[in-house]
């Protein structure tokens, strides 16, 4: 069973099992998340899609880490104006256990 959940902005394909990083979560590791944002879920061809979400689904899954994604570098130049400015990035991420699908 599959579902298709909505957080940070994104959305996931997951399944019982899978580990998926997303935007940081307030929570520790080892703690227990509840996902209500259901826009989908599936058991083989048996597909419930929401309007917008599945009334009575959610999705739990336990936090592994939080942990930051890899250096992303932006540069930004104006040829001929001597305009040169270098910016780094990483964005906190959080990684994931899906331990559970529930439909409705």
């Amino acid at each position: 069973m599959f579902a298709v959940i909505k957080t940070g902005g994104k959305q996931y394909r997951v399944a019982a099992g899978d580990v998926i990083k997303v935007e940081k979560l307030e929570a520790e590791a080892g703690a227990t998340l509840t996902f209500s944002d259901v826009l989908a879920t599936g058991d083989g061809d048996n597909v419930t899609i929401g309007a917008p979400l599945v009334d009575g689904a959610s999705v739990t899954a336990e936090v592994l880490e939080q942990t930051r994604a890899k250096k992303i570098i932006i540069f930004k130049k104006k040829r001929r104006q001597n305009y040169r400015r270098k910016n780094g990035h990483r964005q906190h991420l959080t990684v994931l256990r899906i331990t559970g699908v529930s439909a409705a």
